[in-house]
């Protein structure tokens, strides 16, 4: 088959196209031939080798195709082994395209619980650029986040595909969503895809401008952080909300105060990924009309993944980037 090969972390130009063995199929997995895959902030991770990858190494957490054994249209779940436990991932857990080969080639390899059928509506696309954002972002908000209507959330990041997704599900579910952003532009297209309105965190004490956006000014019940600005977060919470912090896009490290922490009766809470179980309520929603099917910003051919990582990290893009796979 041809994949996309990573032979030695760096930028985006140590990507190329080339062959790689077939996967071979065992008891309990399944191939499947991509028609298309997503490029997410984690795959840009694990080029750089922030994730100590084997090499040579093929790229790819999600994606869609079709079973090899059974023809069946499907989408990949990148979480593998994630166990019974809802509250938190088996000591087994990983990522797809972390130690096993991933989804950017023409072939790949999963446990059977990870190829899930595709919704008939989606595109390959839209279906390639759904289980990793889906899943995460209806575990941030409803598994562990506890999201309910009529109440306010606040999503740092409006550009990303993570972030697109959580705007679209928190709307969905019935929250007044408000976002940041380093650009207008993109707090407007944030508000096409559900939020009421936006702050640019680029500006001094934008937590508390954040704020203001809050009925009453009393704050947020759910603030979901994806980049690592702990303190500030917390500024924008009322009293007794809940800090959902799933990334760490620029800070590896946060230092609280702790007491204004407890007397703010605050909630902080970790997640990652999701279960196959977060999967299917996300499926159930999508079915239902609750959340929109994720925003793509473009699609490559499978040989232009490098310009693909370069439009993530330019940070111009605006929803999910995805590979068309093209198997003959």
């Amino acid at each position: 088959m041809e994949a996309v090969v990573l032979h030695e972390f760096g930028g985006p130009e140590v990507l190329g196209l080339e062959r790689y063995p077939d996967p071979v199929a065992e008891p309990g997995w399944v191939i499947v031939r991509v028609r298309a895959c997503a490029v997410n902030w984690h795959d840009v991770l694990v080029r750089r080798g922030l994730y100590n990858s084997p090499l040579p190494h093929v790229l790819g957490a999600d994606g869609a195709g079709e079973r090899m054994d059974t023809g069946e249209p499907v989408m990949i779940l990148p979480s593998l082994w994630w166990g019974d436990d809802d509250s938190a991932p088996g000591g087994g857990f990983e990522i797809l395209g972390d130690s096993h080969p991933g989804t950017h080639a023409e072939l790949v390899r999963v446990p059977e619980e990870c190829a899930v059928p595709k919704p008939r509506g989606l595109s390959w696309s839209g279906a390639a650029a759904l289980p990793l954002v889906g899943v995460t972002a209806y575990r941030a908000l409803v598994s562990r986040g506890r999201l309910r209507a009529g109440e306010s959330v606040l999503i740092l990041g409006a550009g990303g595909g993570l972030a697109t997704m959580a705007i679209s599900l928190a709307s969905g579910i019935g929250a007044s969503v408000v976002v940041t952003s380093s650009s207008w532009g993109k707090v407007e297209r944030a508000k096409e895809v559900g939020a009421t309105d936006g702050v640019l965190y680029t500006e001094h004490n934008w937590a508390e401008a954040a704020k203001q956006c809050t009925p009453g000014v009393r704050g947020f019940d759910l603030v979901i952080d994806s980049v690592g600005t702990w303190r500030d977060s917390l500024k924008a919470l009322r009293p007794g909300g809940r800090l959902v912090v799933l990334g760490a896009a620029q800070a590896d490290a946060a230092v609280l105060d702790i007491r204004p922490f407890y007397f703010g009766q605050f909630e902080l809470i970790g997640t990652t990924m999701g279960s196959p179980r977060d999967f299917a309520g996300l499926l159930t929603l999508l079915d239902e009309g609750v959340v929109e099917p994720p925003v793509i910003d473009t699609t490559f051919p499978l040989d232009a993944a490098a310009a693909a990582h370069e439009r993530i990290e330019s940070g111009a893009a605006f929803g999910k980037v995805a590979l068309s796979v093209d198997t003959g």
